[in-house]
């Protein structure tokens, strides 16, 4: 279990830094800014939120399924993936969210999806 939560933190720091990374490259590129009316402080902890059941579905669903999944992890980064960037492009057809915007998740999902897959297939995937 302490692989399990080990990767539940390390796969939210991924899941955390590499778009705050992104998005602050995306904010100097292309004027990306956070909502408004609301603070920075505020935003990234709400980010924080939102990434940390992100991260622990990620791992626990993989953990579950590890039986099936280890050694796949391309394949299970490329599901969450899909599912990602159908939630990108329907975000930009709602309100008060850009196409810049959903680039720039997109771009953060492509580096930190695989990026997480390998290291959970890496520590909880059957050897």
């Amino acid at each position: 279990m302490e692989k399990v939560i080990l990767s539940i933190v390390l796969v939210l720091a991924i899941i955390y830094i590499v778009p705050v990374l992104v998005y602050g490259i995306g904010s100097v590129v292309a004027g990306l800014k956070t909502p408004a009316g609301v603070s920075p402080a505020q935003f990234l902890l709400s980010v924080l939120v939102s990434k940390t059941g992100t991260a622990a579905a990620f791992v626990l669903i993989f953990y579950l399924a590890r039986s099936s999944l280890s050694g796949q992890w391309l394949l299970y980064a490329s599901i969450w993936w899909l599912m990602f960037v159908i939630g990108e492009i329907g975000q930009v057809i709602g309100l008060d969210y850009s196409w810049k915007e959903a680039v720039a998740g997109v771009i953060s999902e492509t580096v930190y999806l695989p990026l997480s897959a390998c290291l959970i297939d890496w520590l909880i995937g059957l050897k």
